[in-house]
This record gives structure tokens, C-alpha cells and sequence, in this order.
């Protein structure tokens, strides 16, 4: 008689299949690597002077790993960031008056200002030790990532359709169970596409977030982006080419295991009542969702989540909402007495710092910017709405486009600085036309990224009626496509127009060795200031870029917001 069937069988339940295998290595080894890449947190701060940046290739892998982990934690963070402050902004009326414009200003704050203020704060923190240098390193990665996710969110809940809420309202769920089970998968393919850019605008600034040189204060933490600067310093061509090698390989790796996983997932939470025809696919997906391993560590984390749910909200007693005329002009007070706070400060700090021709020389440099920054901005949109709309129709596309814009929108500008300093040099070109488009190099992508997302969610009833109705060419474009993205192309748009001036730090000031060439702009007006330590300039130049980044997301790009959410919402 046979048994052996039988006890096999029952023996499978217990054996790690070929998906648990492949778990549990990639497990192990992410934990490997972070216990490996934690064991210079305490080390002394000295032994980064003495233990130069190497650009043999060997070296190349452990600051790949040291630049992912950063990176990874400080998506971490953008996404608590997120999930906190996006929603009481969306929730909240009289919060959104006062966190939206802060978030324009904090968008609008370049990195290298971040850093040259919270450089010495976060070195303090740690006295002597590397672990200081690290943290201001996260911190202007995450400076890098979270403005962006967090204007992707707040937009995606300022459009959830009505009946998806009041479906929440009628099933019983509180407001945790709404924002968990509604919202959240309503905004998750905008907010993945905004990850994957966000991450890649971290690639972009990272030079200056690992290679930090502030007035006397100079740190090089081991990793890619300290290893391009030395390649920079050195004028080395095999070290660049390295470097782009490395990143290549990184971001692939980030591609297959972290975002295309998540974009298949993301499928399911399309807003129609058909299934895509061409929905994307990751083996990565396949071995989450099959591996017991995998199952039993999230398993906890979902069964607590559930239990949240159940929770009942509070009496309707306990809370008194904030809707009286008296308490709307208790808010406003407080808001006004905290500008009028804010205002008397720095009108005493620029009366005794600065002299009329200090502000009128920032101001000018600043339209200068400006006018580069529009005017890139309209050209690429020109190129990428058209692509965007393209690809995000076609979800297999998509898939191969994914990796290769993710690369490109990582590409450093600095990786260019050799070619394009030669040639203004060999060719005697203007700096102030022909370093222009490094500010858009790395930011026209949020453009491309969000009208990718948009077109992707756009329903397939929606598609199919413009089919059976015969609606193409232009009118198709101005009836069906525009109208269905037009919400995520704003988004892109704000984040692509902040980041350009954030990116005029880098772009208007190229070094190569030691020659340098420079554009008439506010960017290099910061870059110099920041250089020579100059924290007056650097204070000065600051301000009028948040000024203006402010008042032109005020006055044009918030009015096309609004007016996207009242036409273009999808109900």
C-alpha cells in the first residue's frame, strides 16, 4: 500500500516552497546590508577626513547600498510626512489655509539652503560623530521627495468622488476606515507615480546631499553622490561613467523589487467597473503574495489595522466643530497676527542687514530665474503631455518606460558638466541660454510622471464611449484626454516649477575641474553664497526665491487648481 502522496502532501504545508526561498534570501540580505551599512553611525566624524572618497570601481558597491538605504529611509519619512500633513490640509479648511502655502514656501526653499541651515543643528545632535552627518544627509534627501508626494496626495484627496464616500458613509466606516479604505487606494497610482519620481529627484540632488560644503564645513559621506563630486573634482571621465553605470544598476534594482510590484498592486484600485485589458505584471508581486514567509511578518500589521477599524469614533458631544462665525475669526486673527509676527521679523532683520541695491540685485536675479523657469516649464509640457498621455493608455508601455524615466529623471545635471562647459568653452556660447536646460533636466519628469498616472486611471467606459462615438483628433484631446489629466498635469506642473528653482542652484553655476561657467540668475547667486559661507546672501537669496515661487503659485497655478477640482473631478 502507498502513503507516501499522502504524508508528502501533508509535509508541503510545512516546507518552504521556491517563493519563500527567494523571500527569505531577500529578507536576509536587506538586513545584512543595513547591519553592515549602521556599523559607521558611531564611528568619529574625524575618520570621513581621513578616509577620503576612492574612485576604484570596487568601492562603487558599498556606496551604492549606503546612497539606497538614505534614500529608501527618507521615502520612509516622506511618506509619514505625507499621510499627516497633506491630509489635515485636505481635511481641514482653515489648516489647508495656512499648510498649502507653508508647503509653497517649503518647496520653494532650495536644498542647499536647507542644508546650510540644518547642517551644524543635526551635527550637534550627535556631537563628533557620523551619525549627525547622516541624519542632515536623510534630511536633504527627504527635503528632495517629500514636497512632491505630498502634493500628489493632497490632490487626490481633494477629488475623491462622492459616491465613493458616501459608500464609506452608508457601510458604517469610521473616518480611519475611510481614509485607509477609500482615500488612500483612490490616491494610490498618483501617489506611486509621485514615489517613483520623488525618488528619482533624490538621485538628482544627491551630490549635494552626501558631499555637504558649506562656508568651512565640509562632509563627504561615503556614497554615489560623494563619489561623483571627488569624479567632478578630479575631471575624471571612467569614475563618471562608473557612476552612471552604478545608478543604472540601482535603479533598476529599485524598479523590480519596490515600484513595479507596487504598480501592478495598484491596479486593482482603479476608479471603473472593468478590469484593464493589459494589466502590468512583477514576478516580485507574484513571490509577496505566495510566500508564507512574507504572509506571517505582515499578517500582524494587517490583523492590527483591522482592529483599528472597529474602533467607534467619539460622541458626537465630545468635539465641538469649529463652524461659528466667532471661532472663523479667532482662526484668522491668529493667522494675521502670525504673519504680521513673521513680516515685523524679517523687516528688522533686512533693515539691518541688507541696504535697498542688496534687495534690488536678489529681486532682479530672481526674474531672471523666473523667466528661464516659465519658459522651460511651457516647453516641457509641450514634449510630455502628448508622451504621458500615450504611454499612460498603454500599461505594458508603461512598464518598459517606467525604468528608463526613472533613470533619466535620476540623471544628475553635474554628470553633464563636462560636456557642457566644454563645449560653451570650445564654442564661446552664451552661459545664460546654454546652461538653462540643466534646471529642467531632472524636473520636467514630474510632468511626464503625473500625465502618465492620470491617463492611466482614466476609465475605460470613459474610453470606450469616445470610441463608439467616433471622437478623435483634436476634439478627443480637448473633451476626453486634457480634461481626464488635467488634474495630475497641474500637480506635475507646480512640483516641476518648484523644482526648476530649486534646481537653478545646481544649473547656473557649472564647474568641470577648475574651470567654471556661470548663468546671471538667483541660483548661482545662492550657490556663491553658499560657498563662501555667506549666510546673509544665503538668507537674502532664499527669501526672494520662496517669495516668488509663492506668489506666482498664488497667483496662477493654485487659480488653475481650484478650478481643476471644480470641473475635472471624476464623480
Amino acid at each position: 500500500m502507498q502513503f507516501l502522496p499522502p504524508i508528502s502532501i501533508r509535509a508541503s504545508r510545512y516546507l518552504p516552497s521556491g517563493w519563500d526561498l527567494l523571500a527569505a534570501l531577500l529578507v536576509l540580505s536587506f538586513i545584512v546590508a543595513l547591519a553592515d551599512a549602521s556599523q559607521l553611525l558611531a564611528q568619529p566624524l574625524a575618520l570621513l577626513a581621513h578616509k577620503r572618497i576612492s574612485l576604484s570601481p570596487s568601492h562603487l558597491p558599498e556606496y551604492a547600498l549606503r546612497t539606497s538605504l538614505r534614500m529608501l529611509i527618507a521615502l520612509g519619512c516622506s511618506l509619514v510626512f505625507t499621510f499627516t500633513y497633506a491630509t489635515l490640509a485636505a481635511k481641514s479648511r482653515r489648516a489647508g489655509a495656512l499648510l498649502i502655502p507653508l508647503l509653497d514656501i517649503l518647496q520653494s526653499v532650495p536644498i542647499l539652503g536647507f542644508i546650510s541651515i540644518t547642517v551644524v543643528f543635526f551635527l550637534s545632535l550627535v556631537p563628533g560623530k557620523i551619525f549627525g552627518a547622516e541624519l542632515a544627509a536623510v534630511f536633504a534627501i527627504f527635503t528632495s521627495q517629500a514636497w512632491n508626494i505630498a502634493f500628489s496626495f493632497y490632490q487626490s484627496l481633494r477629488t475623491v468622488p462622492d459616491e465613493l464616500e458616501e459608500a464609506g458613509k452608508l457601510f458604517g466606516l469610521n473616518a480611519w476606515a475611510r481614509f485607509w479604505r477609500i482615500e488612500v487606494p483612490f490616491a494610490m497610482p498618483q501617489l506611486i507615480w509621485n514615489m517613483m519620481m520623488s525618488m528619482s529627484g533624490g538621485w538628482f540632488f544627491v551630490v549635494a546631499s552626501e558631499a555637504i560644503s558649506v562656508g568651512h564645513t565640509t562632509v563627504a559621506l561615503p556614497g554615489i553622490g560623494s563619489y561623483i563630486a571627488a569624479a567632478i573634482a578630479e575631471r575624471s571621465l571612467p569614475a563618471i561613467f562608473w557612476a552612471i553605470g552604478t545608478m543604472l544598476i540601482v535603479i533598476l534594482i529599485y524598479d523590480q523589487l519596490l515600484f513595479r510590484p507596487l504598480v501592478a498592486w495598484s491596479e486593482r484600485f482603479r476608479f471603473d467597473e472593468q478590469q484593464s485589458e493589459e494589466a502590468p505584471q512583477s514576478w516580485a508581486l507574484t513571490m509577496f503574495r505566495r510566500s508564507r514567509l512574507i504572509r506571517a511578518i505582515a499578517n500582524p500589521f494587517l490583523r492590527f489595522m483591522q482592529q483599528t477599524y472597529r474602533l467607534a469614533p467619539p460622541a458626537a458631544g465630545q468635539f465641538v466643530r469649529a463652524n461659528t462665525v466667532s471661532t472663523a475669526l479667532l482662526w484668522n486673527g491668529v493667522l494675521a497676527a502670525i504673519a504680521a509676527i513673521a513680516l515685523w521679523r524679517i523687516g528688522l532683520f533686512v533693515e539691518r542687514s541688507f541696504r535697498l541695491g542688496d534687495l534690488l540685485n536678489a529681486f532682479g536675479l530672481g526674474l531672471i530665474t523666473m523667466v528661464r523657469v516659465l519658459v522651460l516649464i511651457a516647453v516641457a509640457s509641450a514634449v510630455w503631455v502628448p508622451v504621458g498621455v500615450y504611454v499612460g493608455l498603454r500599461p505594458r508601455l508603461a512598464q518598459i518606460v517606467q525604468p528608463v524615466a526613472q533613470f533619466l529623471a535620476a540623471f544628475p545635471a553635474n554628470l553633464l558638466f563636462p560636456l557642457v562647459v566644454s563645449a560653451i568653452a570650445i564654442w564661446n556660447l552664451n552661459p545664460d541660454i546654454w546652461l538653462s536646460p540643466l534646471m529642467v533636466l531632472g524636473t520636467q519628469w514630474y510632468i511626464l510622471f503625473n500625465v502618465i498616472a492620470g491617463a492611466s486611471m482614466l476609465p475605460n467606459e470613459l474610453r470606450d464611449a469616445s470610441t463608439n462615438l467616433g471622437i478623435g483628433g483634436w476634439l478627443w484631446w480637448r473633451r476626453v484626454a486634457l480634461p481626464g489629466i488635467f488634474p495630475f498635469y497641474i500637480t506635475g506642473a507646480i512640483t516641476a516649477s518648484g523644482g526648476s528653482w530649486n534646481a537653478s542652484i545646481v544649473a547656473e553655476v557649472a564647474t568641470w575641474g577648475d574651470r567654471t561657467m556661470q548663468a546671471h540668475g538667483l541660483g548661482a547667486y545662492i550657490a556663491q553664497a553658499t560657498a563662501a559661507g555667506d549666510f546673509r546672501k544665503i538668507v537674502l537669496g532664499i527669501f526672494v526665491m520662496s517669495f516668488l515661487v509663492t506668489m506666482i503659485n498664488r497667483l496662477f497655478w493654485r487659480r488653475l487648481y481650484a478650478f481643476a477640482e471644480r470641473r475635472f473631478r471624476y464623480t
